[in-house]
């Protein structure tokens, strides 16, 4: 399972599959390259090189060209390491068009995986080879909940950071006050079938849900009253999920509600489950924002001044951030000027950028670089010890710390 200390890296795994997904070459000409953490650089390095020597007999000038200029790019990349990173390396290198067909570029994307890699691969094919990357991305621990009484019944699955409430269904069941012109026991006696009746469709929903389509690997069950425990006693749920539950929960609800109660409920059992960490992340930092000279700041300028004079502790980007740090550096005087910019105004931004004369120079001539805000916050924060947790804007957490801006720190003190 992922703990905290990858939530940067799964935020640019998430992202890099995002931007490469879509991506497509001309011809077989994308190169996917997969390098496990003790496979010997130089023995990549060769293998590449075959590579480059067999892709001289592709007919199309252009393509044999991309393909050799993607290897070769891979290889000068691959000398500045002497051995992969400890789960291996991951490389995907290619001609990427700018502006429609003719000008295409050579790209190179890099990225330690958050799994180790385990087998080599090299793949040139007309699209880049992810599948074995969002493998990664898949959580070892997949958590079903269940939240039953008689009125009604909701089934969860929780998986890192996401929680989703998969089924609900509602009982039909008689209430237990005996309707007129009925004998007590007759009436019973129709209760205790309508109650029979609606835990068999509760179980086979429970193996629709955790087995057929999300193989759980632990089960979370609670309610109010003694309803679960007489599902639970009577039979209804499927062996294989039996031998799962881990822990059983009262609640006050059931139903939806009682899904999101028992998560809360059962956070000793689920302890390392991403959204729980997340969910304790925002509560501290609400906290210390709603209290008189609490240790938190929000908003980008704040929270860069904050890790400048090293006061921060822990930085909260959201997921959804979408802002670049565009850095213009003039070609004559090397006078540089920085912006950020959300990604829908970034050309805008550049436009503007290469546009306003050097203040030093009075030149119009720049190179500009940009640069994904997560990755500056988390360069920043490497230099004075603090850590970058990037939160989910998909949870109910997420969605209230995306009114602060979407990027805080709670502070080690306030600074002068």
């Amino acid at each position: 399972m992922f703990t905290k200390a990858d939530s940067v890296k799964l935020y640019k795994v998430r992202k890099l599959i995002t931007e490469l997904s879509s991506k497509e070459g001309r011809g077989t000409e994308l190169v996917s390259l997969y390098i496990p953490p003790k496979k010997p650089i130089h023995e990549v390095i060769a293998n590449l090189r075959e590579e480059w020597g067999t892709a001289g007999n592709i007919k199309s000038d252009t393509t044999r060209n991309h393909v050799q200029d993607a290897l070769t790019k891979a290889m000068q990349r691959l000398k500045l390491y002497r051995t992969p990173p400890e789960n291996g390396l991951v490389m995907f290198s290619g001609a990427l068009p700018t502006n429609g067909p003719g000008s295409e570029v050579i790209n190179l994307y890099e990225i330690s995986p958050p799994k180790p890699v385990v087998a080599y691969l090299y793949q040139c094919d007309d699209h880049f080879h992810l599948e074995w990357l969002r493998d990664m991305l898949r959580e070892e621990k997949v958590y079903g909940i269940l939240a039953i009484d008689a009125s009604d019944a909701g089934l969860g699955v929780l998986s890192g950071d996401r929680l989703e409430v998969s089924d609900l269904l509602t009982s039909g069941v008689s209430g237990k006050t005996r309707k007129g012109g009925q004998s007590a026991r007759r009436y019973e006696r129709l209760r205790d079938m309508e109650l029979t009746y609606y835990f068999n469709r509760v179980g086979e929903h429970a193996t629709r849900v955790f087995i057929d389509n999300e193989k759980v690997t632990g089960m979370i069950v609670g309610g109010p009253g003694p309803t679960k425990e007489e599902f639970l006693n009577g039979g209804y749920l499927h062996y294989e999920l039996r031998n799962k539950v881990l822990v059983v929960l009262d609640t006050s609800y059931s139903g939806r509600e009682g899904v999101r109660e028992l998560v809360e409920k059962a956070s000793d059992t689920l302890q390392g489950v991403r959204l729980l960490e997340e969910k304790k992340l925002v509560q501290r930092f609400l906290g210390e924002v709603n209290r008189q000279g609490g240790l938190a700041v929000y908003g980008l300028p704040r929270v860069f001044e904050a890790l400048q004079k090293a006061s921060a502790d822990v930085v909260l980007v959201s997921d959804d951030l979408d802002m670049v740090r565009l850095e213009a550096k003039c070609r004559k005087c090397g006078t540089g000027k920085t912006e950020v910019a959300s990604l829908s105004s970034k050309i805008q931004t550049k436009q503007e950028m290469a546009s306003t004369p050097c203040t030093k120079c009075g030149n119009t001539d720049f190179d500009i670089a940009e640069m994904d805000v997560v990755d500056v916050l988390e360069d920043m924060a490497f230099q004075v010890g603090s850590k970058v947790e990037v939160i989910s804007s998909g949870t109910e957490e997420g969605n209230m710390f995306r009114t602060f801006g979407g990027v805080a720190a709670i502070l080690r003190y306030r600074a002068s």
